[in-house]
């Protein structure tokens, strides 16, 4: 490919670059892992508590999580309603539309009126 008047004949290959990023971020992943294991076995005993003490109370906020998940159900039900209501009541003022405009030309055929 020629751009400016000069030879294109030189090409970069930028794969192995992008394979020495994917390597790296490999190895942070692995290490972040490793650290995360660590810290969670050095506050084991920690963990346990909390979590016996917050057993109780998602046990109270899972009713609700239950009552928005099914308050949003209704809701998408009543919008897609709507939403069909409003379509086909388009469909009827366009089709009115159309009938009044046969109906004039008609009239204007029927009267000798032309545009």
């Amino acid at each position: 490919m020629r751009l400016f008047g000069k030879k294109g004949k030189r090409v970069i290959d930028l794969s192995a670059h992008l394979e020495k990023q994917k390597e790296k971020s490999e190895q942070m992943k692995s290490f972040i892992k490793e650290s995360q294991q660590q810290e969670t076995n050095a506050f084991d005993f920690l963990g346990n508590l909390a979590s016996s003490a917050s057993s109780n109370s998602t046990t109270e906020n899972s009713d609700s999580y239950v009552n928005v998940s099914e308050n949003y159900e209704d809701k998408k039900t009543k919008l897609a309603k709507r939403l069909l209501d409003m379509t086909n009541k388009m469909e009827d003022l366009s089709n009115q539309i159309y009938h009044l405009q046969q109906r004039i030309e008609l009239l204007e055929r029927k009267f000798g009126i032309r545009n």
